[in-house]
């Protein structure tokens, strides 16, 4: 099992009320939050092995100098004393410093936690699932990562639809059902639609169902971009000049929206810990921050799964 771990966090923040909070009032509500999503997890579906993808990187530079506008409309902005500084991603003030106590929580309860410099979360489980041997549930809100499903593999997207007790098992048929397309076309897919939330253009004029009813018909990117080329294609004047006029954007687009699945992880034991790797740790932790019933019911699980 793979956590796109911000994504969870972010929806333990927005989903679990800011009054709960630590005994000297900060608010821990990202942190219980998510010890809760990943109990809930570990209990429903008991996953022989666990990794938490952490974004070291959440707008790396090489996909920026490809499409500049990638994530930008995300990048917090900054006075002139701090333009110096790398991107900062614009996020709820009292959510920021919850990253580092979940860190430190995962750590010392020996649950994996792998992020990469350089890389997005999404990279990290790209490359796990490229090397996997066995099947693959990741968890995520982000359907960019559709691109992984494989049904072949066993490589399925578990989307939480509330908190994660109700997740849409996300796999080759309903991809096709929904968007049209199976796990290897959903790419293409976004690309060729485009997203505002990643600040990826798009082809204009290009919609979900355009991009599905032109994969159907040609098969991949490279199938459309040969038939904008042949005369004789069944592509209108205007998709066909959409397209032409799209082919810098369409040029750099894939290496953006593509996951990596080449990624130098670091040798890391993904098993579920039966005991906490640093007892005291956990002890401190959750006295200083508050995790109560949070952190116990994990530490059960944990315990009954191992």
């Amino acid at each position: 099992m793979l956590l796109d771990t911000a994504s969870l966090y972010f929806r333990a923040y927005f989903g679990v009320p800011e009054s709960v909070r630590a005994p000297d009032g900060t608010p821990v509500n990202a942190v219980r939050g998510l010890l809760e999503f990943i109990d809930r997890l570990v209990r429903d579906h008991r996953p022989g092995a666990l990794v938490a993808c952490m974004d070291a990187d959440w707008r790396p530079a090489w996909r920026v100098e490809l499409i500049p506008s990638y994530k930008a409309h995300r990048v917090a902005e900054e006075s002139p004393a701090s333009s110096a500084e790398p991107d900062t991603e614009e996020v709820p003030d009292t959510l920021s410093p919850q990253v580092p106590v979940i860190e430190e929580v995962l750590d010392a309860l020996g649950i994996a936690r792998v992020g990469v410099a350089g890389y997005e979360a999404d990279d990290i489980i790209g490359t796990f699932t490229h090397r996997a041997t066995g099947p693959v549930d990741i968890v995520t809100g982000d359907r960019d990562l559709y691109q992984l499903v494989d049904d072949a593999r066993g490589v399925r997207v578990l989307y939480p639809v509330k908190g994660v007790g109700t997740l849409q098992l996300t796999d080759e048929s309903l991809l096709r059902a929904k968007y049209g397309v199976d796990g290897a076309g959903y790419a293409d897919l976004a690309l060729l639609r485009g997203d505002p939330s990643d600040g990826l253009p798009g082809v204009p004029g290009v919609g979900e169902k355009t991009a599905a009813k032109l994969l159907d018909q040609y098969g991949d990117l490279a199938g459309i971009l040969a038939a904008v080329d042949d005369p004789a294609s069944r592509l209108t004047p205007a998709q066909r000049r959409r397209l032409d006029e799209a082919r810098p954007y369409l040029a750099v687009a894939p290496k953006v929206v593509r996951v990596a699945s080449d990624v130098p992880l670091p040798a890391v034991d993904p098993a579920l810990p039966a005991a906490p790797r640093d007892p005291d740790a956990v002890a401190r932790l959750g006295a200083r921050w508050g995790l109560g019933g949070s952190l116990e019911r994990l530490l059960t699980t944990l315990r009954q799964t191992g």
